[in-house]
């Protein structure tokens, strides 16, 4: 597998598989379906606003952790956006540079064809980007194990991403690497999900951000270098990296410092630096 250094990423997300598979997760078995029609005439209800605003998937952490493989390609999404329930992440898709693919169902509740769609596309990418060398999947119906099977065969590392107990384990063995969506940085547990008892009506945006913008980049990019690395150390070198693909816009001289060993020497209270040897190090500081 190629190194996330050289490596080239492209994404696509079968978005309504995503909605509907964590809306079950969290309301239980088949609450989608149950609340299919309530939720296509009156999303605003403020039954159903609740109950969609428990079950908001959080589109940043999905992207932030394809961007872990290396450089984001391209990311597709595919989806009925004309409806409401999807309507609502058009902004957040759109401000992380995200295709979204319009599709359409042929009738009332009739599957959109997605994985038809989403398959075609990918496997014209990867013959038109000979370079591509990671696909990121995010769905979890069995219809996609073809793809993933035929993506390694074309030399792609295949990555999976599922909601957890609506994923096939046919398609999770048919990947290289298979993660639930429960378990992504910055994605709380769903024990925590369920105690919002307050949640507005109103669908909410991404997940909440620290105050610093620049310290919550730092903590997302350690914590998604620490899974890929499988250490508490990293390399400091990797995490600016890492960062500039989460934001290109980063640079720690437009924050001041002039160096980015000074820009972590600056969050103490978040990082702990190791500068003994030619490679600086860094790990997060453990809170009691």
């Amino acid at each position: 597998m190629p190194d996330n250094q050289t490596a080239r990423v492209a994404v696509y997300l079968d978005f309504d598989n995503i909605v509907m598979s964590w809306y079950d997760r969290v309301h239980g078995r088949n609450a989608y379906s149950r609340d299919r029609q309530k939720i296509a005439e009156n999303p605003m209800d403020p039954e159903i606003a609740e109950r969609l605003t428990k079950a908001t998937i959080d589109v940043g952490a999905v992207i932030d952790y394809a961007a872990s493989f290396g450089t984001l390609v391209l990311t597709r999404a595919y989806a009925d956006w004309s409806a409401p329930v999807n309507a609502e992440y058009r902004s957040q898709l759109v401000a992380r540079a995200v295709d979204l693919v319009q599709l359409f169902p042929a009738a009332a509740y009739a599957k959109n064809g997605a994985d038809i769609r989403l398959a075609v596309d990918a496997v014209e990418d990867m013959f038109r980007l000979p370079d591509l060398s990671h696909v990121v999947i995010v769905a979890g119906d069995s219809d996609y194990v073809p793809l993933a099977q035929r993506c390694k065969r074309l030399g792609r590392y295949v990555v999976g991403v599922g909601v957890a107990g609506s994923t096939a384990k046919s398609l999770a063995a048919a990947c290289d690497r298979f993660d639930a969506y429960d378990s992504l940085p910055g994605i709380p547990k769903l024990a925590e999900t369920k105690k919002d008892k307050d949640a507005a009506p109103s669908r909410p945006r991404a997940r909440k951000r620290s105050k610093d913008p620049a310290v919550d980049l730092l903590e997302r990019a350690m914590q998604l270098e620490a899974e890929r690395a499988d250490g508490e150390w990293l390399h400091a070198s990797a995490v600016k990296d890492l960062m500039k693909r989460l934001d290109p816009s980063f640079s720690e001289k437009a924050l001041g410092f002039r160096s980015f060993s000074d820009f972590l020497k600056a969050q103490g209270d978040h990082v702990e630096l190791d500068e003994e040897s030619n490679v600086v190090q860094v790990k997060a500081v453990t809170r009691g």
